[in-house]
């Protein structure tokens, strides 16, 4: 494997690792929420948790495949968070995980070219590498918010990383 190949690789993979701990934590917040509370907005001036998992949608399917696949932008981001119903958790669930699994299979895909070049994506300018980032920490953001608002709704641990020593020091 040449060394471009190999970074492409591992570029996709890491991104791809924390995409999927997110999808984790998402899922862990929804299986602890009652299907009425996944609409429920903490104020006029937030979002549901329904609201965020269309949004990150949205936004991972125009910055994440259409822009590195060269494909039209058909993305309505203001009905992302004036839906007040219409998908119940498992549904939001797997429309995110499978908007999640076409990202990861597209980063995978581009070739070098799509990695490197420049695109205007929200009047933003990023390379491929770029958009990855962004698709990946965005995804992280509203996760914690997500586990914020499921705190809040339930009150519970959300048990994350239950088994998991986080005290273990670097090598």
């Amino acid at each position: 494997m040449d060394k471009e190949q190999q970074l492409r690789e591992e570029l996709a993979w890491n991104a791809g690792y924390r995409m999927n701990e997110s999808l984790r934590m998402i899922k862990i917040c929804l299986d602890k929420l009652p299907e009425d509370k996944v609409w429920q907005k903490p104020n006029e001036s937030s979002n549901s948790i329904g609201n965020l998992i269309l949004h990150l949608c949205g936004n991972i399917t125009q910055y994440g495949i259409a822009s590195i696949k060269n494909e039209e932008d058909n993305r309505k981001r203001d009905e992302e968070f004036f839906t007040t119903s219409g998908y119940t958790k498992e549904e939001l669930f797997k429309k995110l995980s499978e908007t999640v699994e076409e990202a990861k299979r597209t980063f995978y895909e581009a070739p070098l070219q799509e990695l490197l070049r420049k695109r205007s994506v929200q009047g933003f300018n990023f390379s491929g590498v770029g958009n990855i980032i962004h698709v990946t920490e965005h995804l992280s953001y509203h996760t914690g918010q997500i586990a914020l608002w499921t705190k809040l709704l339930e009150n519970t641990d959300l048990g994350f990383y239950d088994g998991v020593d986080l005290n273990v020091k670097n090598e």
